[in-house]
């Protein structure tokens, strides 16, 4: 059986990952992936009971070093429960957000030191990498409007100062510059099926290069 592969929305607050996801999901079970769709922090029972408490914003006084532990406690959960078994089966993750999320939050934006950060990740992770992350890139003070408009109230990581949400954005954008070829900057301030055409263009080279390992194993 063909191994499957793994691609992560990520970026600014209000940037459109929820329409972009389910596009990308409709286009690639048009071509016959089974797709399983995920979320961090998040995924599985236990990840999704972290994510209440991570993003509850009636807790304030959380300390950055109990945030980026909880993260990392979801995110073994997800890989060893979630992702792994879906990959070895053939199938085609896409999360909404991942590891690239801890770095810019907790490290760039809320400047933990980058070795704890790095220390805690690859515990989670055990070696384990996505194939893409799709940064959908957005000013924040638009992105904000954005949350606002949804109506839906602002999450305890959301409702940071705007200066927290910059520092955020030129983490993802450092990642990026740093692995090319395990990131790839959308512009999300376009409409919305010219953000998804730009995704879709990425995720075709993805199948390729995943089509081009199975052959080759």
């Amino acid at each position: 059986m063909s191994k499957g592969f793994m691609l992560v929305c990520d970026g600014s607050n209000g940037a459109g990952k929820t329409t972009v996801i389910q596009g990308i999901a409709d286009y690639l079970e048009q071509q016959g992936f089974e797709v399983v769709l995920t979320r961090e922090p998040g995924g599985t029972p236990i990840g999704e009971k972290v994510r209440s408490v991570i993003l509850d914003p009636s807790t304030p006084e959380m300390s950055s070093m109990t945030e980026l532990m909880l993260f990392g406690a979801a995110r073994a959960q997800h890989v060893e429960e979630k992702i792994r078994p879906a990959l070895e089966a053939g199938k085609v993750v896409i999360s909404d957000r991942f590891d690239a999320a801890t770095f810019s939050f907790q490290h760039y934006a809320r400047g933990i030191d980058l070795e704890t950060i790095k220390t805690i990740n690859e515990l989670a992770l055990g070696g384990f990498k996505p194939d893409m992350n799709l940064i959908l890139d957005l000013d924040p003070e638009l992105g904000l409007q954005r949350v606002n408009q949804r109506g839906e109230g602002l999450d305890r990581l959301e409702d940071e100062k705007m200066e927290f949400l910059h520092r955020a954005r030129e983490g993802y954008l450092a990642q990026a510059k740093a692995e090319p070829a395990r990131f790839s900057v959308i512009d999300a301030s376009e409409d919305k099926q010219s953000v998804l055409s730009a995704c879709l263009k990425v995720v075709d080279s993805v199948i390729a290069a995943s089509r081009h390992d199975n052959t080759n194993r």
